[in-house]
């Protein structure tokens, strides 16, 4: 397909998923467009639906603290998204000076059959508080390997609130700007919890005039470097999941 068309078509989606009179399903939008256009679509989706674009597996809301200055993680992870589009994405994340953390994520669409590179950055702003709050902010930028199709920045407002043994409360409030479109605000509302060896959440994240995902998560550790953790979902009636690793070090 022409990157003219590409453009045309990214232009398109943006101004009927952002209209609101249209009422057009997301689904529908990605079962009608061309492979490359979906994969571009679920980019932008991915970024907007959830208020961070690289969260910490497997949330898909962000946390606002950041490894120590040194250490880091690889996350390997499946995913069933939207449309029934199936996606395997890698992950690696490390704190540099104390404050400060480096992600990036590469993901592969295999039904699309293409892939998609994020970078972020993330500036923990406040310290990190036993019982308490602190504040975070990340940003970073989207792009598929789709002619014609340009780059999605985003910037978010991240903030986690822990009770101790009672959980964690985490918010993030966004704004994407996708290749073909205005800028649309994204939020995201997680609580987690600790039941012994295993970690659950459940969130509730979404963007400007889309419907909202509902998810719930289970982690645990095997060993102290293996973390094994999944995630159901829904959005508009279809289910989501994931499955995946996240190795420390």
């Amino acid at each position: 397909m022409a990157a003219v068309t590409v453009g045309a078509r990214m232009r398109e989606a943006t101004r009927r998923i952002q209209a609101k009179q249209t009422g057009a399903p997301f689904m529908a939008l990605l079962k009608h467009s061309p492979k490359p256009f979906r994969l571009a679509l679920l980019a932008c989706f991915s970024l907007m639906s959830a208020s961070a674009c690289l969260a910490g597996r497997p949330l898909a809301v962000d946390d606002a603290n950041v490894n120590d200055p040194g250490a880091g993680h690889v996350e390997m992870f499946y995913q069933r998204l939207p449309g029934s589009t199936q996606a395997w994405t890698v992950s690696p994340a490390v704190g540099v000076p104390d404050g400060i953390e480096l992600a990036a994520s590469f993901n592969r669409d295999n039904t699309a059959d293409v892939n998609t590179t994020a970078i972020q950055g993330k500036i923990r702003l406040t310290a990190s508080q036993k019982n308490g709050c602190n504040f975070a902010t990340s940003f970073g930028l989207s792009q598929p390997n789709v002619g014609g199709v340009g780059l999605s920045k985003f910037i978010n407002g991240l903030a986690t609130c822990n009770a101790g043994e009672r959980g964690s409360f985490h918010l993030n409030l966004g704004v994407v700007n996708p290749p073909a479109g205005a800028n649309t605000g994204t939020w995201g509302l997680a609580f987690e919890r600790e039941f012994g060896a295993v970690t659950a959440h459940a969130e509730f994240f979404g963007q400007e005039n889309v419907s909202p995902t509902a998810q719930l998560g289970l982690r645990t550790l095997v060993t102290k470097s293996l973390q094994l953790d999944a995630t159901v979902g829904s959005m508009q009636g279809e289910t989501l999941y994931s499955v995946g690793l996240k190795f420390l070090f």
